[in-house]
């Protein structure tokens, strides 16, 4: 099956999905309220743009990009607002139906009839309608500051038997999933940019997703990354996004930008004569873009010492299911965002082992995988604040 075909499955799926999720909270928040002509036209046409909105913003970054960052505040904002109605609809009504049955089971035990004000019920509906509106808006304002300031910083330190002792206390700053581009932009980047300056690392591993949209569009706003420094090197490798927006003229640009891009192929990080082996791996969903991308990880160790610590750089947790007989010592990955918010954290699971934090993967390799320097889609987050990770080799 083509990528093309893979792609307009997945978004025949995903515009399902959503219709169904759209439909419902129609159903249950704009019939109940009964509005008037041309009120209820209103409500109902600004419903189905707010669904169209945000899928409309692949048509504009292709063909009118230079308008797309306008469209995609309107419709990424609008979608992060309808996601949380939607959840807290779907909980209000789960609720009202367990209390209702409830109700319906003890009057059938009981000698006397229950009743049920129909105007009663009206009026709750109403009203917790509108407090469900007022806890989605809570919510989306509450995401967006969460998501647009500063990422945090965390630390993590990584015990490695194989070690030399020339590395303990060796410093890699992870940044990943920046994805500058509909929302972020060369304010935001360039904070970035200063938070690892700060930090001196001695090496800065930027594990995929970029930026959504092309190099002309984009490069002035990641310029400030191109001015960080680390005396050991800094190491990029593509994700999946790379790929929607022209994959050689990111790569070429990355390089540019002073990157050290691996792609299935490894270095060795050198330090008063001693060494680990330092890989990288393109996208786990590259080759279906380009079979010279196809993720390889024993591809990237070929010909590296046996005897030196390995960490592999990979955008996608799902590679370590590739990775069970290649002796890895750490691997650094990206992709989920920690899952963002609800209920997209559940979807960000699905194919994928870990979606955040520092794991152990078959009892031998530890598995980092960063909750996102950035964010995609709406710039909402709650409970997985965005990070700048700085990882810490200790001598085991």
């Amino acid at each position: 099956m083509s990528q093309t075909t893979m792609y307009l499955i997945w978004m025949a799926i995903i515009l399902s999905v959503y219709g169904i999720g759209y439909s419902y909270i129609g159903w249950r928040l704009i019939i109940p309220f009964q509005l008037q002509s041309p009120y209820k036209q209103f409500a109902w046409i600004g419903l189905a743009l707010m669904f169209l909105i945000p899928f409309s913003t692949f048509i504009v970054m292709r063909f009118a990009e230079k308008y797309s960052d306008a469209v995609s505040w309107i419709g990424y904002i609008s979608l992060g607002f309808l996601s949380f109605v939607f959840v807290t609809l779907l909980f209000r009504d789960i609720t009202w139906m367990l209390g209702f049955g409830g109700q319906k089971l003890f009057s059938l035990f009981s000698s006397s009839p229950q009743t049920f004000d129909a105007a009663k019920r009206e009026f709750l509906l109403q009203t917790t309608n509108l407090g469900v509106l007022g806890v989605a808006g809570t919510l989306t304002a509450y995401g967006v500051y969460e998501a647009r300031k500063k990422p945090g910083i965390v630390n993590v330190e990584i015990p490695i038997a194989k070690l030399p002792k020339e590395f303990d206390g060796f410093r890699i700053v992870q940044i990943s999933d920046i994805h500058a581009g509909l929302t972020i932009k060369r304010d935001f980047i360039e904070t970035i940019a200063e938070e690892v300056k700060n930090l001196s690392p001695d090496l800065i591993a930027f594990t995929g997703d970029m930026a959504d949209g092309s190099v002309p569009h984009l490069k002035n706003d990641l310029e400030p990354l191109a001015n960080v420094y680390a005396p050991h090197g800094k190491f990029f490798i593509t994700g999946n996004h790379e790929y929607y927006s022209g994959v050689e003229q990111w790569v070429t640009h990355a390089r540019d930008m002073g990157y050290d891009v691996l792609m299935n192929e490894h270095r060795l990080v050198t330090k008063n004569g001693a060494s680990f082996v330092l890989a990288g791996v393109t996208d786990y969903s590259g080759g279906g873009f380009s079979p010279a991308h196809k993720s390889d990880p024993a591809k990237a160790l070929n010909g590296a010492p046996k005897e030196l610590a390995k960490i592999l750089l990979a955008h996608q947790p799902r590679t370590l299911f590739h990775v069970n007989d290649l002796d890895l010592d750490l691997v650094l990955m990206g992709h989920t965002h920690g899952g963002q918010f609800f209920p997209w954290n559940l979807v960000a699971t699905i194919g994928q082992p870990f979606i955040k934090g520092l794991n152990k993967y078959n009892d031998r390799t530890w598995a980092y995988v960063s909750k996102g320097t950035g964010y995609w889609g709406p710039p909402v987050r709650v409970g997985a604040r965005s990070e700048i990770t700085v990882l810490t080799l200790k001598k085991a």
